[in-house]
């Protein structure tokens, strides 16, 4: 089965967050696969940590390295529904981009963002809830 696992999802394993082993668990042996923007997000998460002292740059460092490690496939995001998507469902397009995805792939969608699930329900895409 394909999932789609949006950046709060691979954070949490990235940084062992206490989500971390229903993650692997629910993922274990399906294909992941988002976005092509995920990298971008996942930079981005980690500069947040920063401005929170979360993390050190060693940290991240080695988070992005274990991020290299997972397998994720990318989807070619269309961008005129995400964007319809963040009108209709007053979202960013970013979160958009995630379902787009779920939509087009008929995948449900794996996220610890409460928003971002309630919108995806909303949409009649199933999540996964870790």
């Amino acid at each position: 089965m394909e999932i789609v696992i949006d950046t709060s999802a691979i954070i949490a394993v990235i940084v062992d967050e206490p989500e971390r082993e229903k993650i692997i668990e629910l993922t274990r042996g399906n294909t992941l696969i988002g976005p092509g923007s995920i990298p971008w997000e996942i930079g981005n998460a980690f500069s947040a940590m920063f401005k929170k002292n979360r993390v050190s740059l060693a940290e991240a460092e080695k988070g992005l390295e274990i991020f290299k490690k997972i397998p994720i496939r990318s989807i070619e995001t269309n961008f005129a529904n995400a964007v319809t998507i963040s009108q209709k469902t007053n979202i960013y397009a970013y979160d958009a981009y995630f379902l787009d995805c779920a939509l087009r792939q008929k995948a449900p969608l794996l996220t610890l963002d409460s928003k971002l699930c309630a919108v995806a329900k909303s949409l009649k895409i199933s999540t996964l809830e870790a």
